[in-house]
Order: structure tokens, then C-alpha cells, then sequence
């Protein structure tokens, strides 16, 4: 992983689940996998967030709130779906008021499967999230001084 220029935020919401990933989100917080060793910051403000970190499928319910956070998320943002409910709607996916996984709502840039998703895994989901984010900031940066709009 590229030296990181910017601490990401992380935004983290559960969606229909059963929890299992939600555990799993919150070990990597835990002085035994330390995802904050990456320099990611959780947050629960969305305009604060870089990093939308979702767990759970889509439902009726949740959709509209998907969305609504995503769009309240400043520009560049990566979204990391966390487990086989966020990533396809998983094992709820027939069940009649899920419309699956989250990129039936909002872009996914980064999938990371499993049921519950493993720690690491999700960590390693994280830091590809990172790398993704850091490309577009950079991108964005060079955009908004080409403009005129950063100084040096």
C-alpha cells in the first residue's frame, strides 16, 4: 500500500443483516487486527466520510437511506461492501423485500465476500478501498489545481 496523504474516514452501516459482519467490522477495531494501524478514522457523519463501508443486503426499508447517505458523502468516495449480504443480498436475496446487494442502489468499488466476512479480509478491503480513494484524491487535486482552485 502507497504512502497514505490523507487519513481516510470511514462510515460504516449495517443494512439487512444478521449481524455477523457488523462483529466482524467491529473486531478489526480491537487492539488484535488494529485497522486504525492504516490511518483510517471512524466516523458517523457522512460528510465527514471517504470510505462508505457497508454491511448487509438492500431492502425496501433501507434503499432510500443508502442513498441519501452516499449522496450527503463528499467527492472522491469509494464504497466497500462487506460480506456475501452486501456484495449479492446473500442468503436474503429471495426473500421478498430485499432487492440484494448494494450496488442495486449505489456504485460498489470494492467487494470483499464471505459469510460472516473475516477480519482480515475486511481489512484487506479497507486498504483497497484506500488505494482506490488516494488515486481519486489525487486525480481530484491535480483537477482542482489545473483549475486554479488549490494553491500550492
Amino acid at each position: 500500500m502507497a504512502k497514505i496523504k490523507k487519513s481516510p474516514w470511514v462510515l460504516h452501516y449495517d443494512g439487512s443483516s444478521c449481524n455477523g459482519c457488523d462483529i466482524e467490522v467491529l473486531a478489526c477495531l480491537t487492539p488484535v487486527y488494529d485497522a486504525e494501524r492504516l490511518g483510517i478514522i471512524n466516523t458517523g457523519d457522512p460528510m465527514q466520510a471517504d470510505i462508505f463501508l457497508i454491511t448487509g443486503g438492500i431492502n425496501s426499508q433501507n434503499a432510500a437511506t443508502v442513498k441519501q447517505l452516499y449522496d450527503q458523502m463528499p467527492r472522491p468516495k469509494v464504497v466497500v461492501a462487506v460480506g456475501v449480504c452486501a456484495c449479492t443480498g446473500g442468503v436474503f436475496k429471495d426473500c421478498y423485500n430485499i432487492q440484494g446487494g448494494v450496488d442495486t442502489v449505489i456504485p460498489v468499488d470494492v467487494y470483499v465476500p464471505g459469510c460472516a466476512a473475516r477480519p482480515q479480509a475486511i481489512i484487506d478491503g479497507i486498504a483497497q478501498g484506500i488505494e482506490i480513494f488516494q488515486k481519486r484524491w489525487d486525480e481530484h487535486h491535480e483537477l482542482k489545481k489545473n483549475k486554479g482552485e488549490v494553491s500550492k
